[in-house]
């Protein structure tokens, strides 16, 4: 009996779960992979990990490394650690490593140091920041790779310039579109918006997370007075992070942003209610990376509160605007929206719902299994 090409896949974090819903239902059309699931347990948080895989009918994982919070570089180490017995166990022909997050550089390490292929979907993307700790992830994954999955023509550029060769370079898509494509109906279906009272256009979505504004009590104390003057045209609601949440508490002991009128503070959302919550908004602000795809793919202005992207075709020829964390700036993007000259997407090429489909097939033909 012929062996089956055995493919480890690793994932560890809400963006994670959501690129590899769709590719896991690829895989599974084919008699000839084995998969092997890692769930690194980056997310621990319920509402953060299991009901992804719930909602997204993603199986149980086969190994869970329960990783946890932990420090970059602890957590890191800790991921390589508890990978390598399973990659010497599983002996995959195959190791597979999605986005920016430190489960993907942790699983691309461990696997190049025990000789065994990577390929890294969304690769060559660039914010030219190295503050940014998914920036570190992301270049060094890209330059242990020997396949290389790019969502954008930008990533093309990037790795050529880096010196990554042509032919290990495959422009295949956008795989969290691909899950919004399969979930579209869904989505629009779920109740969430409703449920909070809220109408169609009459509020904006909120999320902010990123390590580098967190933990900045300057940059953190303009975001939240540029909160309160926002409320004050439209109402915002903002799904907070947990970390958010406590280092505001930590920096700002006697500030109660539940307080401000027009601002609905929720916990961590399900992808399906954030989808809602996306697709039904007046416009987005956001530091998240998928949610700019997310909104450009929706046709839903967003306002990236960075002063980079690392996905320009958002900017481009989605519906993306950078603009930091500069008050007038977004007050400005705010009242063209609300005018109704927010930006209006053109199409994408490849965020057509078949990246998945692209990188299976892509593999299966590197490896000649086709």
């Amino acid at each position: 009996m012929e062996s089956k090409f055995k493919l480890l896949l690793i994932a560890g974090a809400r963006p994670n779960f959501i690129k590899i819903a769709s590719l896991i239902e690829e895989i599974g059309k084919y008699n000839s992979i084995k998969l092997v699931l890692v769930h690194t347990g980056q997310h621990y948080d319920h509402e953060m990990s299991k009901i992804f895989f719930d909602e997204l009918k993603i199986p149980l994982p086969d190994y869970n490394l329960k990783v946890g919070s932990k420090s970059n570089v602890l957590q890191t180490a800790t991921m390589m650690r508890r990978l390598e017995p399973i990659i010497l166990k599983e002996k995959p022909n195959l190791v597979v490593v999605i986005g920016d997050v430190n489960s993907t550089l942790s699983g691309a390490l461990a696997a190049v140091k025990l000789h065994i292929p990577i390929a890294h979907i969304e690769s060559g993307l660039r914010s030219f920041d190295k503050m940014m700790q998914e920036e570190i992830n992301r270049r060094l994954t890209d330059h242990v790779s020997d396949i290389l999955f790019v969502t954008e023509p930008s990533g093309i550029k990037n790795l050529l310039s880096e010196g990554i060769l042509k032919k290990n370079i495959y422009y295949v898509g956008n795989t969290i579109i691909d899950t919004l494509i399969k979930q579209k109906k869904r989505i629009e279906k779920e109740n969430f918006v409703k449920n909070l009272d809220l109408k169609e256009k009459e509020y904006c979505l909120l999320t902010f997370h990123r390590a580098e504004a967190i933990y900045n009590k300057k940059l953190l104390k303009e975001f939240i007075a540029i909160i309160e003057e926002v409320q004050k045209s439209i109402k915002v609601v903002w799904p907070v992070h947990p970390g958010t949440k406590k280092t505001i508490k930590n920096f700002f002991p006697s500030l109660k942003i539940e307080k401000m009128e027009n601002l609905i503070v929720l916990p961590p959302v399900s992808y399906l209610k954030m989808l809602n919550l996306i697709m039904f908004a007046s416009f987005v602000m956001t530091d998240s990376g998928g949610v700019q795809e997310e909104s450009s793919f929706l046709n839903i202005p967003c306002l990236t509160l960075r002063k980079n992207t690392e996905r320009p075709i958002t900017e481009e020829v989605g519906t993306n605007t950078v603009v930091g964390i500069k008050k007038e700036k977004i007050l400005y993007e705010i009242g063209n929206i609300l005018k109704g000259n927010g930006k209006k997407k053109k199409k994408i090429n490849y965020w057509d719902g078949k990246a998945s489909k692209r990188i299976v097939k892509a593999i299966l033909k590197k490896f000649g299994q086709l």
